[in-house]
């Protein structure tokens, strides 16, 4: 027998509000696969997976819409979604390794008593901030923009450690 989760236990088991599931069943978006004779939605074990799959889509920066469409007319399946979020964790890793790197540099100035130039703290900020407000492509372009100005910032800061050394 399948299990089947009223709309507050289904809220429960995602992390997501009663207020969200009604408002997905609204637009069309996401509707239980049954109801009660009393009228109490019913969602099943593929409601739930349809689900996940639009909680994968939202969390990579597509619109409602676009997430619609792309699961009404099955354009992106679940090997595909999966596909998408390890190229995002991918890309979030490569990102956090170039802040590690920075912040190590910035540690060796600091304990060497070296001086950060108010460029390099400006710098060091910048590369430091993500905007996750903006849609996945344009917060990818962003992602890269932080890892080429983190770059700079650590090219910089060996050549000055560099040229303080000789």
């Amino acid at each position: 027998m399948n299990k089947r989760w009223k709309v507050g236990d289904l809220a429960k088991l995602t992390g997501l509000t009663v207020r969200t599931l009604r408002f997905y069943d609204q637009i069309g978006l996401f509707s239980p696969s049954e109801q009660t004779e009393s009228g109490h939605r019913l969602y099943g074990e593929s409601d739930l997976s349809r689900l996940h799959q639009i909680v994968s889509l939202k969390e990579l920066g597509l619109t409602l819409e676009e997430i619609k469409s792309a699961l009404t007319g099955g354009q992106i399946g679940p090997l595909e979604i999966v596909s998408l979020q390890i190229g995002r964790i991918k890309e979030q890793i490569k990102l956090q390794q170039q802040r590690l790197e920075l912040l190590g540099h910035v540690s060796k100035q600091l304990q060497g008593q070296g001086q950060l130039t108010v460029e390099d703290f400006a710098s060091m900020l910048q590369a430091m901030k993500i905007e996750f407000e903006k849609p996945v492509l344009e917060r990818r372009t962003t992602w890269e923009r932080h890892l080429d100005s983190l770059g700079e910032f650590l090219a910089e800061g060996k050549k000055r450690t560099e040229s303080k050394e000789e």
